[in-house]
């Protein structure tokens, strides 16, 4: 399975880069064309579809709240951990997005400085699931970042041969990350525009690590056993994280990540120990 996803990305060109440049350049034509470029009409040219997509998500507070958490960094790779003995490829190219991705969302966040939808609206007006975020860090979602750094990366390296699997893989990949960013909007976190802006940043650096990794393996390591340790204390030190979060918020996510976490931590040593 790792010489399938080593093989599904050595044939990616850097003509995938022209698509979500195009729709970065849409979405700033559009802006302009409303004279919505300043902070305060980026906020109001998508204020009416801010209040709908959160009227109708927030009436799922539990399953969105659930849902969101997966643009958690820690949630999401503890999901994934198995693959790290199976398909360290994935972890290699995951490792090197996410550090690309963290800088584009810091970078990005302080230049924009976009007040979230708490500091900009009167709450009463609107659903907030879980703390109210108010700061002035709403573009780009950083959660919206994640997801796609994560799916766009599975997406490629599990790439179907024939055309119209292709076609439906990365049309069902594309879906649920959109569902998946909108519940950003759903728990009143962010603005529409954020989370769709933060997907095709995530997208972005999802081919930069990949043509990266596959110029510079720098992680090369992590397919050597004899580095398991490392993961092993990693593992334990997410896993204690995670007992955190789920004795300060009951969320069954937290439990599945847990569990996930658990089974690939116990893989691992079993590695380990039979090498």
């Amino acid at each position: 399975m790792n010489d399938t996803v080593i093989d599904n990305f050595s044939k990616l060109k850097s003509s995938l880069f022209i698509v979500p440049l195009l729709l970065l350049v849409a979405i700033v034509v559009f802006l302009f064309s409303q004279h919505s470029l300043s902070v305060e009409g980026y906020i109001q040219v998508q204020k009416n579809l801010f209040y709908f997509i959160n009227s109708k998500y927030s009436q799922f507070p539990t399953l969105i709240y659930n849902l969101t958490q997966l643009g958690d960094a820690l949630i999401f790779f503890s999901f994934i951990g198995l693959l790290l003995i199976y398909v360290p490829k994935i972890w290699e190219t995951l490792l090197t997005a996410s550090i690309v991705s963290a800088l584009l969302s810091a970078v990005l966040k302080n230049l924009f400085s976009v007040p979230r939808p708490a500091a900009s609206f009167d709450t009463t007006t609107f659903t907030i699931i879980g703390n109210a975020l108010s700061g002035h860090s709403s573009l780009p979602s950083g959660h919206s970042i994640t997801v796609f750094t994560g799916l766009s990366i599975f997406m490629f390296a599990f790439m179907p041969k024939k055309i119209n699997y292709k076609m439906l893989w990365s049309l069902g990949i594309v879906c649920l990350g959109i569902l998946l960013v909108l519940t950003r909007v759903g728990v009143g976190a962010h603005y529409p525009l954020d989370t769709m802006i933060g997907g095709i940043i995530g997208y972005i650096s999802a081919l930069i690590g990949i043509f990266i990794n596959r110029k510079y393996p720098i992680w090369s390591w992590i397919n050597n056993k004899k580095y398991y340790p490392v993961f092993i204390v990693l593992f334990l030190v997410c896993i204690g994280v995670l007992v955190n979060k789920i004795l300060h918020e009951n969320l069954i996510v937290f439990y599945l990540a847990l569990l996930s976490l658990i089974v690939s931590l116990y893989k691992i040593i079993y590695v380990y120990i039979k090498k």
